[in-house]
């Protein structure tokens, strides 16, 4: 189970490490990309959970409004240096610091699956709050419910807890806060593609789900 002053810690502990060993996923980066494109100007966008600044806030282009918050304070000093045209504040995605409507666009990469589960409704119905109609929320989750954490995460000997709400289950925490699933696309944990290009696997063998979701009104 998530405890939430655990994980801070611990991103605090793991900065200059996880900053080392993070990858960005090619076919999870590509979908990033695809919606930062997709989005119309002017364009106000929130990185929820914005760790170091990357690959989300890194990717938004200086004539963009671009705002991460982060509960952890040396993911953010990360983030400073990273992404310097980003304006930065420490929060909680269960309670942002941002008032109603001022975004049109919020990206929740990697960083709901470190929510304690009773609160994902919650961090979701934030997202809605902070949106103006018709705004878009992008958010990564695992396919499968899953809770459970590493005691030596990357090999730091830093521990890391999950609580993965599924897909399912977001979809319907979506669905309560007043938004349609426009797209939902299935991520493996690496491709495997055949000689033309093409991921082969099913449905079943990729353990990530994205959703692009529109917020009704």
């Amino acid at each position: 189970m998530v405890e939430r002053d655990d994980v801070r810690r611990s991103y605090d502990e793991l900065a200059a490490t996880y900053a080392t060993q993070r990858i960005e996923d090619g076919r999870g980066t590509e979908i990033l990309d695809g919606f930062l494109d997709s989005l119309g100007d002017p364009r106000r966008i929130l990185d929820a959970g914005c760790g170091q600044g990357t690959p989300v806030l890194s990717r938004i282009s200086a004539d963009t409004s671009a705002v991460g918050v982060d509960f952890s304070r040396e993911q953010l000093r990360l983030a400073d240096g990273n992404t310097p045209d980003a304006a930065l504040t420490q929060g909680d995605m269960t309670d942002l610091p941002f008032a109603d409507g001022v975004f049109d666009a919020v990206v929740a990469y990697w960083s709901l699956i470190h929510v304690p589960m009773a609160a994902h409704q919650r961090v979701i119905d934030e997202f809605a709050r902070v949106l103006c109609p018709g705004g878009h929320v992008l958010l990564c989750e695992g396919t499968n419910e899953w809770a459970g954490e590493n005691p030596d995460w990357l090999n730091s000997g830093v521990s890391m807890a999950w609580d993965i709400a599924g897909a399912e289950r977001t979809r319907s925490h979506l669905r309560a806060s007043g938004f349609s699933v426009i797209e939902r696309w299935g991520i493996p944990d690496s491709l495997d593609a055949d000689e033309d290009g093409e991921d082969d696997r099913a449905d079943g063998d990729e353990p990530w789900t994205v959703f692009d979701a529109r917020l009704d009104g």
